[in-house]
């Protein structure tokens, strides 16, 4: 299973992408300012081949593995629901994707509440210009603690390993949606933010001001942000307008792979 779940993922991914790309490129709603920045893009790309690595002779398909083992021993909460009160396995995977959204709502807020944790997701937040290449610049360490992180969850629930399988990869699928140089008309955009979360209400998370960069957490669905209080509309200023990353790592040394590796390491 571990290799079906992988290349049904990777096919996602791969397609998603594709399409983000060719739509910035055909109508970017910001200027592409980084479409003419090579190094950018190395930065970006280098670092998901890094992560991907690194996932890969390390925790690997930690989730799916850890779901297989709970469905086995029958471990959870969801497991001991469906063999103590007969749930319906389809009502089960639904709660599981749910649960494990929310519980990556706040995986993420934390990463900007704990010191530590922020000093390797501000490699994220460093990148200066906001497109889906954004949705991949993660810090191989921070890939390795989410995997951590989201697997005992997995084993807490019981998930079935097929909601895990659909779950990571509509979280690869909406972050590169999120993160796209793509604008949705604006009455649309209100419709649909009131159950997921779109690439405008995503950019506000990625502006250097600090109110607006500790909002906006969610991943797929908004109703986190709503309900724990860390929803923002808008920016102060307008989209075009809005300054994107750090105000502390906008040279070209922080922007350089090695430097966005070593980021945590470093001081403010």
């Amino acid at each position: 299973m571990d290799q079906q779940a992988g290349l049904l993922r990777l096919g996602i991914f791969a397609a998603i992408l594709a399409v983000m790309a060719l739509w910035e490129a055909l109508v970017p709603y910001r200027p592409a300012g980084g479409l003419r920045n090579p190094l950018r893009w190395l930065t970006n790309f280098g670092l998901l081949l890094l992560g991907a690595a690194l996932s890969r002779f390390t925790v690997g398909a930690a989730m799916i593995a850890t779901a297989i083992l709970a469905e086995q021993q029958g471990w959870g909460v969801i497991n001991q629901a469906e063999d103590l009160m007969g749930l319906p396995g389809w009502i089960g995977g639904l709660i599981a994707i749910v649960v494990l959204d929310c519980a990556v709502y706040w995986q993420h807020r934390l990463t900007h509440i704990v010191p530590l944790f922020w000093r390797f997701h501000r490699v994220h937040h460093c990148d200066t210009e906001f497109d889906v290449s954004t949705a991949v610049r993660f810090h191989p360490f921070e890939i390795l603690a989410s995997a951590i992180y989201k697997s005992l969850f997995v084993v807490l629930l019981g998930a079935d390993p097929w909601a895990v399988v659909i779950y990571e990869s509509a979280l690869s699928g909406f972050a590169l949606f999120n993160h796209g140089n793509v604008h949705l008309p604006g009455a649309f955009d209100r419709l649909l933010r009131r159950l997921i979360v779109t690439p405008d209400m995503h950019r506000v998370h990625h502006s250097s001001v600090p109110d607006e960069t500790n909002s906006n957490y969610g991943n797929i669905l908004s109703v986190w942000d709503r309900l724990f209080v860390s929803y923002v509309d808008q920016t102060k200023t307008s989209d075009h307008d809005m300054q994107i990353g750090l105000n502390e790592f906008r040279d070209k040394r922080s922007q350089s792979l090695w430097g966005v590796l070593w980021m945590p390491f470093r001081r403010s």
